[in-house]
């Protein structure tokens, strides 16, 4: 497969994530608000910051990420840092609301809808990252696979919203959502700025 079809392969893949990630967000936020679930709302809000990663992705594949030149690295640093932004984004709102989660005792509430969303998930995310780690590997684009982490990052929001509802519900243990939670933002704080200050990005 030449250049030019990975290049397509990647839009294609982040018209997906996009796609995918509305619908989502908008599921997780319309089951969480009806079940009063902080967990489920949060999860959607996750979303709607992975779609916005997948829309960056979007401007520089269509900018032409098929090329090699000094323009291209440009795009390339310049949609680096723009993922890079989302991961802080997502990783704010998350420590927050663990923290206040944490220190209010708010104990998210189970719902069969919930955990369907989250089982979703946790099939989608892992497929969607190993298609967007090989096709940026083959593209040599340090922004699609930052943009895979992020993905990555999102099953592990995946998992632990599961795990937070399943252990409160089964357990009584309702600290595990947030604990889950701070470690995910903590990941996601090193993986951004790990994007940011990135160096040299065109690997042709």
């Amino acid at each position: 497969m030449d250049q030019g079809r990975w290049s397509r392969r990647a839009l294609r893949l982040s018209y997906f994530t996009v796609g995918y990630n509305v619908i989502e967000g908008v599921a997780s936020v319309a089951v969480g608000a009806a079940a009063g679930s902080v967990a489920l709302v949060g999860f959607g809000m996750d979303s709607f910051v992975e779609s916005l990663s997948g829309g960056v992705m979007i401007w520089r594949f269509r900018a032409g990420g098929d090329a090699c030149d000094a323009e291209t690295e440009r795009k390339e640093r310049r949609a680096l840092k723009l993922v890079g932004y989302t991961f802080f984004a997502l990783g704010a709102y998350v420590l927050v609301e663990a923290l206040r989660k944490l220190a209010t005792g708010e104990r998210p509430e189970t719902s069969a809808a919930g955990i369907a969303i989250a089982v979703v998930s946790l099939i989608v995310m892992p497929l969607l990252f190993v298609a967007k780690k090989r096709t940026a590997e083959r593209l040599g684009s340090r922004s699609l696979k930052a943009d895979a982490k992020q993905t990555l990052a999102c099953m592990g929001m995946s998992a632990g919203v599961l795990a937070g509802l399943v252990l409160n519900h089964a357990l009584g243990f309702w600290q595990a959502d947030p604990a889950v939670a701070i470690a995910i933002a903590v990941l996601l704080f090193k993986e951004g700025r790990e994007a940011i200050v990135e160096g040299k990005v065109c690997g042709c």
